[in-house]
């Protein structure tokens, strides 16, 4: 069975764990962790990197930094994961969902604009694949009505709009390492931002609410609880890990973006013949090939493309389920303007397996599959 993910593996991760664990330093803010945020800093131009225990705290970080209150509404795509709503319900939002472009699968910027009132407090772009949303459109949006804008980079690490990072264009961008990115430390995040009037406050978010921070550099004699957090630091065993990965961006890079260019280029007859349709990279996105999906006619035929490949030993998926229909999305939240492609482009959207130690054989395999399915 060929797998739809597997965690990466590089070969210094092991020799970096057992380093942490010599070292003593276990718990979160660890030297590893330090060495993901300075290496973070470095290769993305990112301003601050905090490193969290998940994308979905990073989220939650940032609508409280935000200053996000009960009856604000926050724009944010429909097909995402319940993560970028949550984080916001969490601060009593109201989420209002717009549409998505068939192209990208990312929110349509020009949907926006008329989903905003006096309410509206934050955009939440979310980049689907690691491909970029329009961000300049986006950010002129947000500067036109005073909104706030975090985007939701779980699957853009290593990706890029226009020269700059995902993740570091807005007011905060969030992460994921989760075991199904491109760069992964089991379970973890990190959230991002440039504005250094909010690392204070971050990090006492981050410590439980304390200024421990400060503690720890000296800048203080002992800590105290000076405000509302949480513990969003990761032990710094998941940081060795993921230290070996950020070291080896680049090459785990290479590595999918070959998968992905062999699926482009293979996989075509069945796009030229209209069979399927293969993801779109607009011009002036870098996308870090995060992922790599195809899209059947609809539904039924998605449905029975899956079951052919599994039959085959190859394991596919489909992806988001629209949060708009289901019921904490119809409690918390609302569809503003029509749902023109988000329910049937998520019904025509089947993920193919890429991974960093999948074989070209077994890529060539999967594509020869696709290619003798004659039900399309």
């Amino acid at each position: 069975m060929i797998s739809f993910n597997k965690a990466p593996f590089v070969g210094n991760e092991l020799e970096y764990i057992q380093q942490a664990i010599q070292s003593g330093k276990l718990c979160g803010d660890g030297p590893f962790t330090k060495k993901c945020s300075a290496l973070m800093c470095e290769k993305l131009g990112a301003g601050n990197v905090l490193l969290t225990t998940s994308c979905t705290h990073a989220l939650e970080m940032s609508a409280f930094l935000c200053g996000i209150r009960p009856g604000d509404e926050v724009i944010m795509p429909s097909y995402t994961f319940v993560s970028t709503a949550n984080a916001f319900v969490l601060q009593g939002a109201r989420i209002i969902f717009v549409d998505i472009r068939p192209d990208t699968m990312n929110i349509d910027e020009t949907k926006i604009e008329a989903a905003i009132t006096e309410k509206t407090r934050a955009i939440v772009p979310v980049h689907y694949a690691g491909v970029s949303c329009e961000m300049d459109a986006i950010m002129a949006l947000a500067k036109k009505y005073n909104l706030k804008v975090v985007e939701d980079a779980a699957q853009g690490v290593n990706a890029w709009y226009k020269g700059r990072a995902l993740g570091t264009i807005g007011d905060f961008g969030c992460y994921s390492f989760h075991e199904t990115k491109n760069y992964t430390m089991g379970e973890g995040g990190a959230l991002v931002f440039g504005d250094d009037r909010y690392l204070e406050p971050a990090e006492i978010l981050r410590e439980k609410g304390t200024d421990r921070s400060k503690f720890f550099r000296g800048q203080i004699d002992k800590y105290t609880w000076v405000g509302y957090g949480s513990s969003y630091l990761p032990g710094d065993l998941n940081a060795a890990y993921l230290y070996a990965q950020l070291e080896k961006m680049n090459e785990i890079g290479k590595k999918r973006r070959e998968i992905y260019d062999y699926y482009q280029e293979h996989l075509q007859p069945l796009k030229d013949r209209g069979c399927l349709e293969l993801p779109y990279v607009p011009e002036g996105c870098e996308h870090n090939a995060h992922m790599f999906y195809v899209k059947a006619r609809d539904l039924e035929t998605r449905t029975k493309l899956i079951s052919r490949m599994r039959e085959k030993g190859i394991y596919c998926v489909f992806h988001y389920v629209p949060l708009h229909s289901s019921s904490a999305g119809r409690r918390f939240g609302e569809f503003r303007g029509e749902d023109v492609w988000t329910t049937r482009e998520s019904e025509r959207l089947m993920r193919l397996p890429i991974f960093y130690n999948l074989s070209l054989e077994d890529v060539k395999y999967i594509v020869r599959c696709l290619l003798e399915y004659n039900e399309y």
